[in-house]
Order: structure tokens, then sequence, then C-alpha cells
């Protein structure tokens, strides 16, 4: 990832990265209803959280560290527990509680994020 990055920039991933992951969501949705039928929620009962996980390459002392973090803080991460990484939960703001559908967006959006040289990785857990 690059620093230098301009605020149009990131608004612009940030906005491509959500709208990839938003679009596997419904895929998965309509694959998932089209093969099992569905349920009356319409979405897989496995409760769970996804998000996904940025991994800054400079450190966070040094200028170009300072620049990555700041990136990463207007595209909407947090700085997870270990303080060596940055979050973003549910990051389409996806309101059903199916690990799988959060699975498959966060995936997207990490994915999306690598190709602009992010080191970006998609994590879940189930509730």
């Amino acid at each position: 990832m690059y620093a230098t990055e301009t605020t149009l920039d990131t608004t612009a991933i940030q906005t491509q990265a959500k709208n990839a992951a938003v679009q596997a969501q419904q895929a998965f949705l309509d694959n998932w209803n089209n093969t099992t039928g569905g349920n009356e929620y319409g979405e897989p009962m496995y409760c769970g959280f996804a998000w996904v996980t940025v991994y800054p390459e400079h450190k966070g002392n040094t200028k170009l560290g300072k620049g990555e973090r700041r990136v990463l803080e207007q595209m909407g991460f947090r700085k997870d527990w270990t303080g060596k990484a940055w979050q973003l939960w549910n990051c389409t703001g996806y309101n059903g509680q199916s690990m799988d559908v959060k699975e498959a967006g966060a995936q997207a959006y990490a994915e999306t994020l690598r190709h602009y040289g992010f080191k970006a990785y998609m994590g879940s857990r189930a509730d």
C-alpha cells in the first residue's frame, strides 16, 4: 500500500471494495437460495461475524507508517486488539446474522484491497 494515496483515491478504493463485497454477498445468497430452496429467514442459519484485517507495511512511528494508518482510518478501519493490525467489521453493513454471507462480503472486500497493494485478509468467528 502506498501512504501517498489521496483522499479521493481512498474513497474510490473503499467504494469499489464495498461494491464488490455487496455483490459477493448477493451472489452467495442467490446461489444458496437456488440450491437449497431457502428458509423463512432468507439466509443460512449459521450465525457469526466477519471482518477485514489489514497489516500496515511500515512502522507506525515513521512518516510512511503514519500516512498508512491515516489512510486506513479514512477508510473506516480501527486498530485491532494487538495494536499491529487494523480491522473493519461488517464491511457492507449487512443486517443479517449469517456468518456465511458476511464472510463472502469480507473476502471480496479483502481481495479488492489486495489488488491495490494492501496486506488484507478476511477473518470470521461463529457467534
